[in-house]
């Protein structure tokens, strides 16, 4: 894969996603120039914590996304409860109320399709562990858009069916386990 530092990473996980998370995340360098932008199925009746969790843990800025914010390298970006999180053309952040997509809001879905319309090819999605569907048509629109598809090898995962449901959608995708995500990414 040539290493061409993306415009954004964009990372979707389910069912097991803190551990999953705290491989990559924390081992990302303060310097680490592209913004990220993480769905992660949460309850939509509770404050996440999941900013706070990897605030601690990492040496980049996270926090979770507001609507309308533009986006900043070297952040960090969790999805709130219960709202889609979407990336405007104008490298902005956008919340939205919108159905529940595989029942779940936040989705990953959302977050994939809107990354690949702003930045096409300059796109790097990464499918983690979960139980569902959510991620797999997401990360085909990427695929089509010319962006970079990574997927966590599902015998690694937690829990599979999300991983086995990308690489289903996007069999060109290529299949990582969670240390070889992050030392994918630091070498941008």
């Amino acid at each position: 894969m040539t290493l061409l530092r993306p415009e954004v990473v964009v990372i979707g996980a389910s069912a097991g996603a803190l551990d999953a998370l705290g491989t990559i995340l924390p081992a990302l360098p303060s310097d680490f120039a592209t913004p990220i932008i993480v769905v992660v199925h949460v309850p939509p009746d509770k404050p996440s914590v999941l900013a706070e969790l990897f605030a601690a843990r990492c040496a980049l800025g996270v926090r979770e996304a507001e609507d309308k914010e533009p986006l900043t390298k070297g952040v960090v970006y969790f999805a709130p409860p219960d709202y889609h999180l979407l990336v405007e053309s104008d490298r902005t952040l956008s919340l939205s109320t919108e159905a529940p997509v595989l029942f779940s809001r936040p989705s990953i879905d959302v977050l994939f399709e809107s990354a690949s319309d702003a930045f096409g090819p300059g796109v790097v999605a990464l499918v983690l562990t979960g139980a569902n569907e959510d991620g797999a048509r997401g990360l085909k629109a990427v695929a089509d858009a010319g962006g970079k598809t990574i997927v966590q090898q599902p015998e690694t995962a937690f829990a599979s069916a999300m991983p086995e449901a990308a690489l289903g959608a996007c069999p060109d995708a290529v299949v990582m386990e969670l240390g070889e995500m992050a030392a994918y990414l630091r070498r941008f």
